[in-house]
């Protein structure tokens, strides 16, 4: 006696699932990479450029995208070491949220950028602009002037990588989701009849 029990197909919603969690050690090691690669190119342009740009500045507040009274908030004593604490923790939750699960490879790739230049502005916070700016106050070492602020390479490396990352995620979701069909499911009888009747 034979065993005439078939197993059911994998839906297609449970291959997409299973394919979601696969690509997540890849899509780790992809953010990492991408934000040691601007952590690195960053500090080391903020040391050459304490050094031999025509002007370079440590600013000891925040971005001038924020502004005040945020950037008050980061130049004190006390508000300012609480604030790269918050920092820290906001850095680590956008890395959690990005690899929550399978992503695009451009949403990945800006966002992990994005996060990267945050993460190397705070690194001067943290210490290295005692590395970089010797004998400096604690803040991120900025050298490129266009206009009236300062800026680094991790500032462009957040504001390009910015704009991409909300262009894909809004492209994203202004695509129409397709239905996907349930896999498996025997025909309903009044499908079966009207196939064989030939529609009557």
């Amino acid at each position: 006696m034979t065993d005439q029990t078939r197993a059911a197909a994998p839906s297609p919603l449970g291959r997409h699932r299973d394919a979601a969690v696969d690509g997540r050690p890849g899509q780790a090691r992809t953010v990492l990479g991408l934000m040691v690669g601007v952590a690195v190119l960053d500090q080391t342009t903020k040391w050459w450029g304490w050094r031999h740009a025509p002007r370079a500045v440590v600013n000891t507040g925040s971005t001038w995208l924020i502004g005040q009274p945020v950037s008050g908030w980061y130049s004190g004593p006390l508000t300012g070491q609480l604030m790269d604490v918050l920092s820290c923790g906001l850095v680590s939750l956008a890395v959690l949220v990005l690899l929550r699960r399978r992503r695009s490879p451009v949403v990945l790739v800006s966002g992990a950028l994005a996060i990267g230049g945050w993460s190397s502005n705070l690194l001067d916070r943290l210490g290295m602009h005692l590395v970089n700016a010797p004998d400096s106050g604690r803040g991120a070492v900025d050298f490129i002037h266009v206009g009236q602020p300062f800026y680094n390479v991790a500032d462009v490396i957040i504001v390009a990588s910015t704009v991409v990352f909300l262009a894909a995620t809004c492209a994203r979701g202004l695509r129409v989701p397709r239905r996907v069909p349930r896999a498996g499911l025997p025909p309903t009888p009044v499908a079966s009849r009207l196939a064989v009747g030939g529609g009557r």
